[in-house]
């Protein structure tokens, strides 16, 4: 079964609304210059509501190792997606411990020659957009993504929807999928009806 992940999560009516659908992650974003940016402590809290199978992802972007280790052990989190410029080695000093999830902006081919270099548990590839970091709801050219060798499962991401989810999962055949912009009323607030069609159009696949 494909892997849902709900990202931008920032309060506990639309983590339990996503979690009574039966998803496999959610995200929450620590970079305070998003929109869905969500405290820590606000994180804990929510956590405390959540069915244990449900993975909690951390969002980081180019934070230090100090701040991502005190955010992860008040958040209590399961995965750390990192979804800035950060190194392979700076990935891979969280690997002893935690689960790692690198995103990567695509534009094209170019933007994939490094991603074999990461290793990492999971790969998360978005859209490429200069002025925003991930919740840009657009999509890339899934063309990229042909022919190409991932080492590591691939969790797709960027501008997905109710609408062309089942399409994303029949030409990248992902191990897992990722939204955020493409089920919500605003940044940051969910809709529990278009969260609702998004799990069921892609459980019709499975």
């Amino acid at each position: 079964m494909t892997k849902i992940k709900i990202c931008g999560i920032t309060n506990k009516i639309d983590a339990i609304a996503a979690a009574s659908l039966g998803v496999d992650m959610l995200g929450f974003v620590f970079y305070k210059n998003s929109k869905r940016y969500v405290d820590p402590m606000t994180v804990e809290d929510i956590a405390n509501e959540l069915p244990p199978y449900i993975a909690k992802v951390g969002v980081f972007v180019d934070e230090t190792k100090e701040k991502v280790i005190e955010i992860v052990q008040n958040a209590t989190l399961d995965i750390l997606q990192f979804h800035g410029s950060e190194t392979p080695d700076y990935c891979a000093y969280f690997r002893t411990k935690y689960k790692v999830m690198k995103a990567f902006r695509l534009k094209n081919k170019k933007d994939l020659e490094k991603v074999n270099d990461y290793d990492t548990d999971f790969y998360l590839f978005d859209t490429h957009k200069t002025d925003s970091i991930g919740g840009t709801g657009e999509t890339f050219d899934w063309k990229i993504l042909k022919d190409f060798e991932v080492l590591r499962p691939v969790i797709l991401s960027g501008g997905l929807n109710p609408g062309n989810v089942g399409r994303a999962i029949q030409e990248i055949v992902p191990y897992g999928v990722d939204v955020s912009t493409g089920v919500e009323r605003s940044p940051g607030k969910k809709d529990p009806g278009l969260m609702k069609k998004f799990v069921e159009n892609i459980r019709k696949l499975d």
